[in-house]
């Protein structure tokens, strides 16, 4: 975590850069405001919004990994809820202006045909930002994004084997330290088998599906859970958020390319198979242990 607060910051100048050297280029007489409420060739209005909001969705992947690590923090009720949506406002307003600054500086065009579009924004400010530095801070933020990944994806694996959802096996934890080091072996394992896929692209398309899904489950839990009663005091949110976010990605998931289905509901079959799996092999394991007590 102590590396990811550095990256953070890291990746953080970097969008501070782009912003600042567009305001420069703004300010002296450069760039085109008007490109800001242009849309693309051939696009409506609710059409290049969703497709512009599944783009930015993607953007926002990492928010939800912090309630993998709730545990980790002290007094979670107090300061998960300020720091969850501090950060949201905060990463909101920072991709907005970015959005902004891209527009004023580039034509769209150039954006999309563009592999680098925020060094191509930066150089068309005209402000000597070295090239090698702004792509030292977009490799750090590649790393800082694929390291909160690994950090969700060992405490989801964790605690779905606490629940007795996976193998007891990824439960497992360092005797010092209480890190779940097998779960970290194993999802390590899996995100570099993925990577041998080549097209990173579909794998950002398809973490996108299958998150859609995930809040959608979420907020439909939020519905169901807070009929429940309880003793202690929890955060609580307005109904209408939970509708609203029910039917935001009911609406996003029909934005979403074919190819990505197929290849999402095949990790999705995986994820069940291994589910039974573990439930039969937890189930034959219980047989045994009331065959030896009965023999006791």
């Amino acid at each position: 975590m102590g590396a990811n607060l550095v990256m953070t910051l890291i990746e953080l100048s970097g969008l501070v850069i782009v912003i600042v050297v567009v305001a420069m280029l703004l300010a002296g007489g450069g760039g085109d405001p008007g490109r800001v409420a242009q849309l693309p060739t051939d696009a409506a209005l609710p059409t290049a919004v969703l497709g512009g909001a599944i783009i930015a969705y993607y953007s926002f992947v990492g928010f939800e990994t912090s309630a993998n690590v709730i545990e980790e923090v002290r007094n979670p009720r107090r300061s998960y809820p300020r720091a969850l949506f501090a950060s949201l406002i905060t990463a909101g307003i920072v991709y907005v202006l970015v959005g902004l600054a891209s527009a004023i500086a580039l034509p769209p065009e150039d954006l999309v045909e563009s592999s680098g579009p925020l060094l191509d924004v930066v150089a068309a400010a005209g402000v000597g930002v070295p090239a090698w530095l702004f792509s030292l801070i977009a490799l750090v933020a590649v790393a800082n994004g694929a390291l909160l990944t690994m950090i969700m994806a060992s405490r989801l694996t964790y605690g779905m084997s606490e629940q007795g959802l996976l193998p007891g096996v990824l439960g497992r934890v360092l005797p010092k330290r209480r890190t779940p080091w097998v779960a970290i072996l194993v999802t390590t394992l899996i995100a570099m088998l993925l990577t041998l896929i080549g097209d990173l692209g579909l794998l950002a398309e398809t973490v996108v599906l299958l998150l859609l899904f995930v809040f959608l489950s979420a907020n439909v839990s939020v519905l169901v859970l807070r009929r429940d009663r309880v003793e202690h005091d929890h955060f609580r949110v307005w109904t209408v958020i939970p509708i609203l976010g029910i039917a935001s990605c009911i609406l996003l998931l029909t934005q979403q390319s074919g190819v990505v289905w197929p290849f999402g509901a095949g990790l999705l079959v995986v994820g069940v198979a291994l589910f039974f799996a573990t439930r039969w092999l937890r189930s034959r394991a219980g047989e045994s242990v009331r065959r030896v007590t009965d023999r006791g």
